[in-house]
C-alpha cells in the first residue's frame, strides 16, 4: 500500500491533477465566500447549469474541442443567466429564488438539448462534451493548469484591489446603492469574477456539483472566525485542500471520478469544522453550556447556604 501511495505521489500525471483541482478549489472557496456571505449559495448552481448551452454552442462554432473557447462560451452564457436572474428579481414580481430555478432549468435543458444534437453528428459524438456535466479531472493537462493558475492570479488581483468595495457589497449592499459612482459595476464586476471561476471548474467538477465547491469551503471556514479576512483564506485553504485530497483518494482506487470525491472531501471538511471548531462548535458549545451551568448551580448552592 505505501509502495502505491508513494508511486502516486511521484506520477506526473497525478501532480498536474492535483495541482489543478487545489488551485480550482483555493479560487472556489474565495469567491465562495462572497456568495454565501450575501445568501446567493444557490446562484453557482444556477450558473454553472446556464452555462452548458454557452459550452455547446461555442463547440459548435469553433468545431473542436479549444478549452479556451469553450471557457469564453460558458463565461458568456453565464453572464447572460446572471443579467436574466437579476432582471426579474428586482424588475418584475418573480421571486429570487424562482427566477434562480426557472433560469437553471431552461438553461440546462437546452444545453442537454443541443449536446444531444451534435452528438449525433458522427465528427463530433467523441468530442466528450459530456463530461462538462459531471467532470473530468482526470484529462486536466498541464496546459490546463497554467490556465488556471493565470486567470486565478488575475481573479485574486481584482479582490484585493476592490476589497473594501466587495466587503461593502456583502455586508450593506443598501447603503452602497446610496453611493455616487461605483456601485452597480463593482456588483457585476463581482459577479463577473464568479462566473469566470465557474467556468474554470466545470471541466474538473462539472455543471452539477460546481455550486458544491463554491459553497462548502466557505461554510466550514465561517465556523473558525468571524473575521471576513481570516474566513476568505481559510475557505480557499479548505478548498484547495480539498482538490487535493479528493485528487488522492480517487487515483488510489479504479474509476473512481475525481470530482464527487472531490465534493466529499469538503464535505467532511464542513463536518469537522461543525464539531471542532474552537467557539462555534458544537463541541464548544457543548462545554459552554456545561460550563455555565456548573456555574449556575454553584451560584444557586451559594444562595441555599
Amino acid at each position: 500500500m505505501m509502495e502505491r501511495i508513494l508511486s502516486l505521489i511521484s506520477n506526473h500525471t497525478f501532480m498536474v491533477v492535483a495541482l489543478g483541482t487545489g488551485f480550482l478549489g483555493f479560487l472556489s472557496g474565495v469567491v465562495g465566500v462572497f456568495l454565501t456571505l450575501r445568501k446567493q449559495s444557490l446562484l453557482g448552481d444556477a450558473v454553472g447549469h446556464a452555462a452548458l448551452p454557452g459550452i455547446i454552442i461555442a463547440f459548435m462554432i469553433v468545431r473542436e474541442k479549444n478549452l479556451a473557447f469553450l471557457l469564453i462560451g460558458a463565461t458568456i452564457s453565464g453572464m447572460l443567466a446572471t443579467w436574466l436572474i437579476n432582471l426579474m428579481h428586482k424588475h418584475s414580481v418573480v421571486k429570487l429564488d424562482s427566477a434562480l430555478s426557472l433560469i437553471l432549468s431552461s438553461f440546462f435543458g437546452l444545453g442537454t438539448a443541443l449536446l444531444t444534437y451534435i452528438q449525433r453528428d458522427p465528427s463530433t459524438s467523441q468530442a466528450g462534451l459530456e463530461n462538462f456535466i459531471f467532470g473530468q479531472a482526470s484529462g486536466m493537462l498541464i496546459r490546463d493548469v497554467q490556465a488556471i493558475a493565470v486567470v486565478g492570479v488575475v481573479v485574486l488581483a481584482f479582490i484585493f484591489i476592490f476589497w473594501k468595495e466587495f466587503k461593502l457589497l456583502t455586508f450593506d449592499p443598501g447603503f452602497a446603492k446610496t453611493l455616487p459612482g461605483g456601485y452597480k459595476w463593482l456588483d457585476t464586476l463581482l459577479s463577473f469574477l464568479t462566473v469566470v471561476v465557474i467556468a474554470l471548474g466545470l471541466e474538473s467538477v462539472g455543471v452539477v456539483l460546481i455550486s458544491a465547491l463554491l459553497v462548502t469551503p466557505a461554510i466550514a471556514a465561517r465556523q473558525w472566525s468571524n473575521n471576513m479576512y481570516v474566513v476568505v483564506i481559510l475557505s480557499g485553504v479548505f478548498g484547495f485542500i480539498s482538490g487535493i485530497i479528493g485528487t488522492f483518494f480517487s487515483s488510489l482506487g479504479r474509476q473512481i471520478p475525481t470530482g464527487p470525491t472531490i465534493i466529499v472531501a469538503a464535505t467532511l471538511i464542513v463536518f469537522i469544522s461543525l464539531f471542532f471548531a474552537p467557539k462555534r462548535g458544537l463541541i464548544a458549545k457543548r462545554l459552554e453550556q456545561r460550563k455555565r451551568r456548573q456555574a449556575l448551580e454553584k451560584q444557586l448552592e451559594g444562595g441555599n447556604v
